[in-house]
């Protein structure tokens, strides 16, 4: 018999997040990219130019991978990399017209998706989500934080992600 009293939460976000997926992966398949090469294209649309490794950090893919999911992107004519001119070691990323305009053209087909999944589960159910997911990585982000505390509502827009204002 087991003493573990919590429930198993990272594991539970793992199979939350791909349930979520199996709903994307579809339209991400379609147009040929993976699920990190996404989220790379993704940042780009959202935030314009990055350096790599802002990239690294925006899309959860860690350095040494985040180099070949970039360089197959460039590759297919998605995205250019460029030296920055101030400092030669630091690569900028941008899509380029081809990556933009796939990326405008799977935009509604993935905001489609989400409204779907909205119909199913409830604006309220989602942005719940969005807040909880929110909050807990703000306070897991903050030493010392006391657990008891009532957490500051979310800093991002739960539909868009973006900051809040």
């Amino acid at each position: 018999m087991s003493s573990l009293r919590h429930r198993n939460l990272p594991h539970l976000l793992l199979r939350a997040r791909e349930a979520l997926m199996a709903q994307f992966r579809p339209l991400l398949n379609e147009a040929g990219l993976t699920e990190q090469q996404w989220r790379i294209v993704r940042a780009l649309l959202e935030h314009g130019a990055l350096e790599s490794r802002q990239l690294s950090e925006q899309c959860s893919i860690s350095s040494p991978s985040i180099v070949g999911v970039l360089l197959r992107l460039e590759e297919t004519g998605l995205i250019t990399r460029e030296r920055m001119e101030h400092d030669q070691r630091r690569l900028q990323v941008a899509l380029t017209s081809r990556g933009l305009a796939l990326a405008r053209k799977l935009v509604p087909r993935i905001e489609q998706r989400y409204e779907e999944l909205e119909a199913g589960i409830g604006v309220r159910p989602m942005h719940d989500v969005y807040d909880a997911i929110d909050s807990l990585l703000a306070r897991i982000a903050e030493p010392g934080v006391d657990s008891d505390e009532e957490a500051a509502p979310a800093a991002r827009s739960p539909r868009t992600g973006a900051r809040r204002r």
